[in-house]
């Protein structure tokens, strides 16, 4: 749909125009800090769930780059996360003990609010319980970018200021760019 404003033609060839009250919300990518505690033994495992899902076992390693790998291609396994779904990375982890963060990213995960993952318990190849405790909190809560699923090109009014942002983003994390103003 075809929108003239200030005089320019703006055409988003994405569809009608959805009108609000107020300028458009970002959102924020959640971040969720795992806290990798005790004396794991080498080659013990601990799995992730995640809303209902429940990665394979996790190979818990002392070095760190190994490990973060591990954990960031077991969430991008679950299907409702997905390969891009999620940027594992060090926080103060020495050694496979410490912090980890996760930030939830990719077109189905970026800018909401996600459900809390939880971590099981170390497990030996044996399976004894192995002395490696985790734990997992949300650091940076996720909020919802506004008109989330809008298509790239997506005109939005804020029928209270009178001004038009068109998505300059993707569908799964929008940036409403300001384009000009209704007249």
């Amino acid at each position: 749909m075809a929108v003239i404003t200030g005089g320019n033609i703006i055409d988003s060839g994405a569809g009608e125009i959805v009108q609000m009250g107020g300028a458009p919300g970002a959102g924020t990518d959640e971040v969720q800090t795992i806290t990798i505690g005790g004396t794991p033994e080498a080659g013990s495992t601990f799995r992730i769930s995640f809303d209902g899902w429940v990665t394979a076992p996790i190979p818990w390693a002392n070095v760190n780059a190994t490990l973060i790998a591990s954990i960031d291609a077991a969430l991008e396994a679950l299907p409702n996360i997905g390969t891009g779904g999620v940027v594992t990375a060090v926080g103060t982890m020495t050694t496979g003990v410490g912090t980890a963060t996760v930030t939830f990213s990719g077109a189905a995960m970026a800018k909401r609010n996600v459900a809390l993952a939880v971590g099981s318990d170390f497990l030996q190849s044996s399976g004894a319980a192995s002395a490696g405790t985790i734990a997992i909190a949300t650091t940076t809560p996720g909020v919802d970018a506004a008109f989330r699923d809008s298509a790239k090109g997506q005109l939005l009014v804020d029928t209270t200021n009178g001004i038009l942002y068109i998505n300059t983003g993707v569908a799964g994390a929008p940036t409403w760019t300001k384009v000009g103003t209704q007249t």
